[in-house]
């Protein structure tokens, strides 16, 4: 009665004082409602209630989650004890129902926790599917929600895509993410940036890391002014891997501060290489024809003479853009014919300046029933997008005069001739577009199509010199004299290209340098690149042998056949101990085959492969020839080596001027403000990210933004 006493006179200070009730306070008023103020109490071993007596007050449930993991056992004196379910340990039972103690052990409690991992375990889980590289389902495994995983595939998707920081910020996509899993968390724009970089990093070294199993790296460079009047320097690695396949990777995109001398750019160039760790292994660096890159290659010649890094005194060091020099061929041709293109240009430019000239340009098409449906300006400093409105302006050819007479003001019709020369000028730039995009690849070797093509354009020149138009002659003699002043020399890298094409060989050098370079000169030429190709050889055999002279001696492989000789041998071992000069017929053979191979070949590798017959295949067909290299590579192991380093030469600049596209994209009008350091991370990491994942560029053909940004197209209305 007492104690009953004692329980009330607290639960009235409780109610004077609610604000100061303690945990143990309200375990103390919750036990006292469960037991029913301790009067009539009766428990089992399993802390369940028994039915109450007629006469005795009805105890109410116990409410506390204690006791879902705890029960009140009696002892054989007679003692009430609380005990774990799990782990079985006793504990002391409160007189006043508090359960603090109890709540403490649980949460410590061993067994409790193993029982719950056994629950969970047991309970049916989310799967998760992870697809394979052709969007096929490749397994199937148990879902856990890695956030971790989930911040690193979202900065791999800001790079990839170009995506601007802030949207990960964006309501609604953080509500598709929610819906596509509850687990998910936000990602704030300052994470997902430090996420970049990161990735950045890590990126970077696994880059480092592959470039030091490459053979050879071929570097192309460019510079370009943002829109933050900030100048550029990109520069591009290009490398075959272990597994024979062209590679190709954004190493730095880093602003260069004027002036821009050929010094400047070649310390910039250096310390891009040193940072690499590739000083030792550049092989060829490709450029524009620009008067500073001249001067840079130049320096960087001679600095890497002095290390002897050079292959042939640097023959193939210096690769001049040939999609650049074919711009200034064709361009210096086109000069020829001015007024015709002038005539072409304003009059689209005409139409394209009012949306009712365009409509009635389109209904005189529609009543013509001409198929195509629209026009293309040209961008002038570009030679392929004149060709492109040329050849489109062709197709309506018949509606400039219709057009003329119902609108007074158009004064910009060719005459009949000027068509012919027009139409004549497009059949023979058509064949300079194809080659344009056949060499501007660069997921593919370039540096063994262009010499087939090359002579080809020489023979078409010198047939155009005989024309008996004036203005075709006229601009077939000012292409040559262009042709003559980048390619009148040896070729060196395009011939070397060629010969290591198992379609072409020596047959194609025997074949164009005639038509190149004139019969007379034509002989020395070939004996020129023979010698070059005969010196470069040599020295990969040299750099084979030399790197293979740590290889284990003859002396440790018998050693370890010894161990599994039969025991005739070990007892003649056992002989020679003695002293006995004994020589026994196998070790007479070994002697006799080590003379035979120290002796010279009668005819090396590239003897052997010049000697073949040519690989024949379609002229339509496309051969892989890195694979074909790497077919026979065990047959060729050093010729081999040095295919796939001259095959990893590209003749243009395009995948430099291809990083100015993303560029542009990258720093729009409202990123403008971003620092030079974050523009690198953002467009290597892009380059890097995409060929993570297999993401490839759309090619020329696709209309690709480096070629589509450099004319405008001008689309008819649909009448």
């Amino acid at each position: 009665m007492e104690q009953l006493n004692e329980v009330v006179d607290q639960e009235l200070d409780i109610e004077e004082n609610p604000d100061e009730m303690t945990e143990d306070e309200l375990e103390i008023i919750e036990e006292h409602d469960n037991e029913g103020g301790g009067v009539g109490e009766q428990k089992g071993d399993g802390g369940n209630e028994e039915p109450a007596m007629p006469f005795e007050k009805k105890q109410r449930k116990k409410k506390s989650t204690v006791w879902d993991d705890m029960k009140i056992v009696k002892l054989d004196n007679g003692i009430e004890k609380v005990q774990c379910n799990h782990c079985k340990e006793l504990f002391a039972k409160s007189t006043t129902g508090a359960t603090s103690q109890h709540k403490r052990h649980l949460k410590a409690c061993l067994q409790k926790k193993m029982a719950m991992g056994e629950q969970n375990r047991m309970k049916q889980q989310v799967l998760s599917f992870t697809e394979g590289p052709s969007d096929g389902i490749t397994s199937i495994t148990n879902f856990s929600y890695d956030h971790a995983k989930v911040r690193e595939l979202a900065s791999h998707m800001v790079l990839a895509h170009e995506y601007a920081f802030s949207m990960m910020d964006h309501v609604v996509f953080n509500k598709f993410m929610k819906a596509v899993s509850p687990f998910y968390k936000k990602i704030t724009r300052q994470t997902v940036k430090e996420d970049c970089i990161s990735t950045y990093q890590l990126e970077k070294r696994k880059l480092k890391s592959v470039l030091k199993s490459a053979n050879r790296v071929s570097i192309t460079t460019d510079l370009w002014k943002s829109g933050q009047k900030i100048q550029y320097m990109v520069v591009t690695g290009h490398f075959v891997d272990s597994d024979w396949v062209l590679q190709k990777r954004v190493l730095n995109f880093c602003n260069v501060p004027p002036p821009h001398t050929g010094v400047i750019i070649a310390d910039a160039l250096s310390k891009c290489f040193i940072d690499w760790g590739i000083e030792n292994k550049i092989s060829s660096i490709t450029v524009d024809n620009a008067s500073y890159n001249d001067a840079c290659v130049r320096r960087l010649r001679e600095d890497f003479s002095l290390r002897k890094r050079l292959s042939i005194a640097g023959k193939i060091f210096h690769v001049r853009c040939c999609a650049h020099i074919l711009n200034l061929l064709v361009q210096d041709g086109l000069n020829q014919l001015g007024d015709v293109i002038d005539t072409v240009r304003e009059g689209i430019k005409y139409l394209n300046n009012s949306e009712g000239r365009l409509n009635q340009f389109a209904k005189i098409a529609k009543q013509l029933q001409l198929p195509s449906r629209k026009l293309i300006l040209d961008c002038p400093t570009r030679w392929n997008s004149t060709y492109l409105m040329l050849a489109s302006a062709l197709d309506f050819k018949d509606v400039f005069p219709r057009y003329e007479d119902i609108d007074p003001g158009f004064h910009y019709v060719p005459s009949d001739y000027e068509w012919l020369q027009v139409e004549e000028v497009c059949r023979f730039l058509g064949i300079f577009h194809e080659i344009t995009n056949m060499i501007s690849g660069s997921d593919y070797p370039t540096s063994n199509i262009f010499l087939v093509e090359l002579y080809r354009i020489k023979e078409l020149l010198n047939e155009k010199a005989l024309d008996i138009s004036d203005q075709i002659r006229a601009m077939a003699l000012s292409m040559s004299a262009k042709f003559d002043k980048y390619w009148g020399e040896t070729n060196v890298v395009l011939s070397l290209g060629a010969i290591v094409d198992p379609r072409y060989k020596m047959v194609l050098i025997y074949h164009a340098f005639p038509i190149i370079y004139g019969e007379e000169e034509a002989a020395v030429k070939i004996d020129e690149i023979k010698q070059l190709l005969y010196e470069l050889y040599n020295e990969y055999v040299d750099t084979h042998f030399s790197s293979h002279a740590g290889e284990p001696p003859r002396q440790s492989v018998k050693r370890k056949h010894k161990e599994v000789s039969s025991s005739s041998a070990q007892s003649l071992g056992n002989v020679k101990k003695l002293g006995l000069p004994i020589l026994t017929g196998k070790e007479k053979f070994q002697m006799h085959v080590s003379e035979i191979d120290k002796a010279p070949p009668e005819k090396s590798d590239l003897d052997i492969y010049l000697e073949e017959s040519r690989y024949a295949c379609d002229a339509s067909a496309n051969l892989d020839v890195l694979g074909w290299w790497k077919g026979e590579r065990w047959r060729f192991p050093i010729l081999s080596r040095m295919a796939s380093d001259l095959l990893s030469i590209p003749v243009t600049t395009v995948a430099s001027e291809s990083t100015f596209s993303a560029g542009g994209r990258v720093i729009d009008d409202r990123r403008a403000s971003m620092s030079v350091e974050t523009v690198q991370m953002l467009l290597c990491g892009s380059n890097w990210i995409r060929n993570l994942h297999g993401i490839k560029t759309k090619s020329r053909d696709q209309s690709d933004v480096a070629e589509s940004s450099t004319y405008h197209e001008v689309e008819l209305p649909q009448n």
